[in-house]
């Protein structure tokens, strides 16, 4: 059983006994049951149904002998439930039969049941021929057609590497020509070397034709004009929930409809650029187009063929979302996208197009996207997930330059880590965190989230710290290094300044010396020279500061009060001489060698006599 599911019973049973009420922590994969008043013989049943639902979902834990409507205490009502005849009647109300584990739990001085239903390797059924499904905390019964889909993807039937009835020679000269130039241009040796192939050693080293010269289904996708409905349709929004300014429909072949939709894409990308410490410069696009590409190449790899839907790709600046017809294969959520071992739903077209170059393998492309969004300073993709589609949206906005700066010049294997990204990603958003906190985002067991914290305090590294108060703790908390929070500035959200602050704190510091410099500001804010610089560029720009050194350039050049500098006044001389306005009297003039907080001797007397 994956310990995921077991590490959640734990958490839900300690939060449940702390306070919170049982059913608010049942989901896809927990559910809470008390055995009540009903007979032995009809609770058997709803619990074989209830084993059935998380066997054909992804697995689950059922929990006997709690009221889900209560907390803390109370809510454990325990149950006398007998583990092996449990086991046994589950096993004989199932159809085919499913095994599950069974254990005995003591929780608040009561005994407790808890059953590990694992993945069904079949589509299972109840005494009633019923097949369900848990999704989200409901079961719900399947369809003839999704008892079917599910029934090829447990059976690890490939769609793809059946024969299509289509000859060789239906292959598109033109898409055979594009596949040749694409693996000509590739960096591996044996894959270049099949572009200089003839088209049946070129489709037979790609795994499309059968030994009698036909294409299979994977052949006929890739190469071929197909009669079935559009591969893909293209929406171009102006804003998100405007009307479409471009809607474009492309039919197979693969190849060339791979081509055709990135350059459509790419067309309407806007870009960012982004100067490094060593005077490289980057790009920043609305979306990073690795992270498309894998998008796009995923929807349309691993989707369900046999639902006869294409591929819908939703673009505007701030959004780009690609729904992908069918579930996601059995086994894969997203929550453990990013670290279940690789399952396409269409292994013969998957190793195609992986050979080709435009896809990875089930998951792979997943860890990408995930990376380009964090080194593009953007969100994590969105993963959605139903039995009728699977929907990516990558979210733009104002990127966080700090970010990506940051990252560019980490090491190559930490800027290729998924894990270390995500953690960054994290603490630009938080203070701390725990191995406990992150594993659900890493998708990993708190002991190996732990290991991946501890890499980064080590000197090569050198990202984060274990806090003072916890370092000798197993488990401690850890936070980024004060040097990483220098560089990423502003892009950490609790150094995270408004511009009125860091006027006041400039102006004050002018007003005390009358001058400051770039290394001033950086000490001001704990910001690197480049955020420094812009802090100064933009209270320039508004006329707060005027360069006053003879030098012009370099983090030494000094900035005093500009004409809108607040509070700066004319000077004494220019006010003097000036004639007053009219109808009004010239200030009176005051000997400032008379002035006291007292008034002299005789006066305070007069004022005493006359009280």
């Amino acid at each position: 059983m994956a310990k995921n599911i077991r590490d959640a019973v734990d958490l839900a049973l300690e939060r449940v006994l702390g306070g919170a009420v049982a059913s608010t922590l049942e989901s896809e994969i927990l559910d809470f049951k008390e055995q009540g008043q009903s007979g032995t013989k009809d609770f058997m049943k709803d619990l074989a149904g209830d084993a059935v639902c998380f066997a054909n979902a992804n697995g689950g834990a059922i929990v006997i002998g709690v009221d889900d409507k209560k907390s803390g205490p109370l809510a454990f009502k325990g149950t006398e439930l007998d583990p092996d005849e449990v086991r046994r009647r589950i096993y004989e109300l199932s159809n085919p039969r499913l095994l599950v584990e069974a254990e005995i739990r003591h929780v608040s001085n009561v005994q407790l049941l808890l059953l590990f239903v694992p993945l069904g390797l079949d589509v299972h059924a109840d005494t009633q021929g019923r097949a369900r499904r848990r999704v989200a905390k409901d079961c719900w019964i399947m369809s003839p057609e999704e008892v079917a889909r599910l029934r090829e993807d447990r059976r690890d039937v490939d769609w793809s590497s059946q024969l299509s009835g289509r000859p060789l020679s239906d292959a598109s000269p033109i898409a055979l020509d594009v596949a040749r130039r694409n693996l000509s241009n590739l960096t591996d040796e044996t894959r270049r070397k099949y572009a200089r192939l003839n088209d049946h050693d070129l489709l037979a080293a790609l795994g499309v034709v059968s030994e009698q010269g036909e294409l299979l289904r994977a052949g006929e996708l890739l190469f071929c004009e197909t009669r079935a409905t559009h591969l893909l349709q293209y929406h171009y929004r102006q804003t998100p929930g405007g009307e479409p300014r471009a809607i474009e429909r492309i039919e197979t072949p693969i190849i060339l409809a791979f081509e055709k939709i990135l350059g459509l894409i790419q067309a309407r990308l806007n870009q960012t650029p982004v100067s490094l410490p060593n005077g490289q410069q980057i790009e920043i696009s609305d979306f990073p187009q690795l992270a498309i590409r894998e998008a796009l190449a995923n929807a349309i790899v691993h989707q369900d063929y046999g639902l006869r839907r294409p591929v819908f790709i939703d673009h505007s600046p701030q959004v780009f979302a690609v729904a992908s017809p069918g579930p996601l294969v059995a086994g894969v959520t997203p929550e453990n996208i990013l670290t279940h071992p690789p399952k396409p739903r269409n292994r013969t077209l998957a190793k195609a197009a992986r050979t080709l170059g435009f896809a990875e393998e089930a998951g792979r492309g997943v860890d990408r996207m995930y990376r380009e969004m964090i080194r593009s300073g953007r969100e994590l993709p969105r993963i959605e997930a139903s039995f009728e589609q699977v929907e990516v949206k990558l979210v733009s906005g104002a990127p966080r330059t700090q970010i990506a700066r940051f990252i560019a010049q980490l090491p190559e294997q930490e800027r290729d880590d998924t894990d270390t990204l995500l953690i960054l990603f994290r603490l630009c958003r938080s203070k701390t965190v725990t191995a406990s906190g992150m594993a659900p985002m890493l998708q990993r067991s708190v002991e190996e989230t732990e290991v991946s914290l501890r890499r980064l305090t080590h000197e090569d590294v050198n990202i984060l710290e274990a806090t003072r108060q916890t370092a000798r703790l197993s488990h401690p908390d850890y936070r980024l290094r004060g040097e990483v929070l220098k560089k990423l500035g502003s892009a950490v959200d609790y150094q995270r300044r408004t511009t009125d602050e860091l006027d006041r704190k400039v102006i004050t510091h002018v007003r005390e010396y009358e001058k400051v410099n770039n290394r001033t500001v950086q000490n001001l804010f704990d910001v690197d020279v480049q955020r420094a610089r812009d802090i100064l560029s933009d209270m320039v720009e508004r006329q707060l500061l005027v360069k006053i050194s003879e030098q012009q350039r370099g983090p030494s050049v000094e900035y005093g009060p500009g004409p809108k500098f607040p509070g700066k006044r004319r000077s004494r001389a220019k006010q003097s001489s000036s004639p007053p306005s009219p109808g009004r009297s010239a200030p009176v003039q005051k000997d400032t060698k008379t002035l006291s907080l007292f008034p002299p001797a005789s006066k305070r007397g007069k004022s005493r006599s006359n009280s």
